[in-house]
């Protein structure tokens, strides 16, 4: 149950997670106001939350293939 648990919080809370070590702010908090925020506006930080996933995601990929020598021959 914790390998689940973890394998969720990294991914399906990792724009937080990103957020909260940027600015210094626990992570439970940001997550806590998003809910709140998502409540009030209909769901409209969803968006903002599903364009940083990417960009993450992106950014996480690119990253990856630079270290890895192989792309390079």
């Amino acid at each position: 149950m914790n390998r689940f648990r973890n394998f969720i919080e990294w991914q399906v809370f990792g724009v937080c997670t990103k957020i909260g070590d940027k600015l210094g702010i626990a992570t439970s908090r940001i997550r806590t106001w998003f809910v709140y925020i998502s409540l009030l506006t209909m769901g409209s930080p969803l968006i903002i939350y599903f364009i940083l996933a990417f960009w993450l995601d992106m950014k996480r990929s690119i990253q990856s293939k630079r270290r890895n020598p192989i792309y390079y021959e």
